[in-house]
């Protein structure tokens, strides 16, 4: 069987969303006709995802934070872990604690992090891990 074959008429039938809708049969579905409710994704697909956004966020810190590349390793995996959860720009948002990451007042960072809804409300345990990386590099 021509499989190269098979997947154009597969893309051409099916098309490309890259966001989830809701298909004839009203599944969850995304990319060229992947039924998300039924079949879900594979550990392997989840990983092949992952890379693709930590090397979109990377990109993208790249050009926002230029100065972070002088960060630990530490932090920059913290400040990728945020952005992760919150996006890019929900991590822009911590003005005053990338201003303290910026200078190296790691515990301003640390408290600034610390003080927000994302610490104290949405997911605390999450923030304090990552907050310590900051304090801690």
């Amino acid at each position: 069987m021509d499989i190269n074959k098979l997947k154009e008429e597969l893309t051409r039938d099916e098309g490309f969303r890259s966001k989830p809708y809701r298909c004839t049969a009203n599944k969850l579905t995304i990319g060229i006709g992947r039924n998300i409710e039924d079949v879900g994704i594979t550990e392997e697909e989840a990983k092949y995802l992952l890379d693709n956004d930590v090397r979109r966020i990377i990109a993208e810190l790249d050009i926002l934070i230029p100065w972070w590349d002088d960060l630990t390793d530490a932090r920059q995996r913290a400040l990728i872990n945020m952005a992760f959860q919150l996006g890019v720009n929900g991590l822009m948002g911590f003005k005053k604690m990338l201003a303290a990451l910026e200078v190296g007042n790691y515990r301003e960072a640390c408290l600034e992090g610390l003080n927000s809804k994302w610490a104290k409300k949405d997911t605390p345990q999450r923030a304090y891990r990552i907050t310590r990386m900051l304090l801690e590099g």
